[in-house]
């Protein structure tokens, strides 16, 4: 063979490499891990298993029950078939590094430490909010998405929820608002544990003192597991950590806010008093913009204001008013004029095992449709190497945001947070509780 036709086949052969590299690259599903198998684990990924041909090789939980449950679910929805691993330990499985996404959907005092450690094995990720239990926490979460280039979607779905998407075209960005200098965001939800069970053991299928993590070690009852841990502090951050970073996420997105300059809080345990849960039963929280203010209120008792929007986000405008909740959106003009609305899109045609997932899972069908979008933002971000709607850092910033607003109502005066220096202007005992301490042997991911 001559040197000039050994070239050309040595081309020819390099190109249908590269041919074939590409076909197996598009061939090839995404392998996917989930970290906390409960309620939100299995609606995110049976969301994403909807819209993408994923293989789910991982599944990691503490719980032995609810993990093998988890895992027979998945067997039977995903194309392959193929029954998923399954951990106990979250470090042996990414330990595997043959991830390309990973889902954490664990409760909040356990979403930092899982979330750093995907990023640097490798795997772009998707937390559920908040992003994490302190500021600091949140902050490491944010740096360590940054440090390697890692794509991190926080689960604030209302970014992606189309009628708020409908509303945030319509009325917002086409300017029928008029001028805005101030919101409501709110919870009426009568949400707080008002049980005082006795301590109990752990389920024998519990290990709880891996569930407790980093946390303190709570004796055990029933509130804990599943799902009422929110109940208590020591987990997250009480109502305001739970449903409050959506809407003053929602608010700050349609309305392109970025760190509040100043937080207050007023509030506390001031009805139920008889309930074991230490977070609070009615809040308020001023988050000041400078030239616009965001207050949140929070009551688990009594009777909301609108009971058409019990959580909800109110913009006020010189030219209307904008009403924006998880089931609907209403724009009332102040001086006449055309009212707009909207509703969740609920797409039973499209998707019909949302509603035996609705049934058997809890799926909640109004927001279906929003996890789906979140996904697909989530995935495009994957493909281009971009930042999604919930970008990590807009997580950290509606999140820090509000348990600065729990750190305000602790120490009973109004907290100036510097991003730049990550304290608290001119306080030093607020900027102490910007990090939790944490259990040994667990360490701080902020040093």
């Amino acid at each position: 063979m001559d040197r000039r036709n050994f070239l050309t086949r040595t081309a020819a052969l390099a190109s249908i490499a590269t041919a074939a590299q590409s076909a197996y690259a598009v061939a090839s599903p995404r392998r996917v891990g989930l970290i906390g198998c409960g309620w939100y684990g299995k609606c995110d990924l049976l969301q994403l298993i909807n819209i993408e041909p994923v293989e789910v090789v991982s599944l990691c939980d503490v719980d032995s029950q609810m993990l093998e449950e988890a895992a027979g679910l998945i067997e039977s929805r995903q194309v392959s078939k193929k029954r998923p691993r399954t951990y106990a330990d979250y470090q042996e499985m990414l330990a595997e590094k043959d991830l390309d996404i990973v889902l954490i959907a664990t409760p909040d005092h356990w979403h930092a430490l899982p979330m750093i450690a995907a990023v640097e094995a490798g795997a772009d990720v998707y937390v559920q909010k908040p992003t994490g239990v302190d500021v600091l926490e949140s902050r490491a979460m944010l740096d360590a998405a940054r440090r390697t280039g890692r794509v991190v979607q926080v689960g604030t779905q209302r970014r992606s929820t189309p009628h708020l998407i409908e509303a945030k075209q319509k009325v917002v960005d086409a300017g029928l608002l008029g001028d805005v200098a101030f919101a409501e965001v709110c919870c009426y939800y009568h949400m707080r544990a008002k049980k005082n069970p006795p301590v109990i053991a752990p389920p024998p299928s519990l290990d709880f003192d891996r569930w407790t993590g980093p946390a303190p070690l709570r004796p055990y009852n029933e509130l804990i597991h599943p799902r009422s841990w929110r109940a208590f502090m020591e987990y997250g951050n009480g109502i305001v950590g739970d449903m409050c970073v959506h809407m003053l996420d929602m608010v700050r997105w349609q309305l392109g806010l970025g760190w509040p300059r100043r937080i207050s809080s007023a509030g506390g345990i001031l009805v139920d008093t008889e309930s074991i849960a230490n977070i609070t039963d009615t809040q308020t929280a001023t988050f000041d913009f400078d030239d616009l203010k965001v207050v949140w209120t929070h009551r688990s008792w009594g009777s909301p204001p609108d009971p058409d929007f019990p959580w909800a986000g109110i913009i006020y405008g010189s030219k209307g008013t904008l009403k924006l909740s998880v089931q609907k959106y209403e724009f009332i003009p102040r001086s006449g004029g055309q009212k707009l609305s909207g509703n969740a899109v609920i797409e039973l045609d499209k998707y019909p095992s949302d509603q035996s997932d609705a049934e058997k899972w809890k799926l909640e069908l109004h927001v279906a449709s929003a996890i789906r979008g979140h996904m697909r933002d989530f995935l495009k971000a994957i493909d281009d190497r971009s930042k999604p709607v919930a970008d990590i850092e807009q997580g950290h910033i509606s999140s820090a945001s509000c348990i600065l607003a729990n750190n305000a109502l602790t120490l009973g005066r109004t907290l100036e947070f510097d991003p730049q220096t990550n304290t608290v202007v001119g306080d030093e005992e607020a900027t102490k509780l910007l990090r939790r301490p944490y259990r040994a042997p667990y360490r701080h991911p902020a040093g």
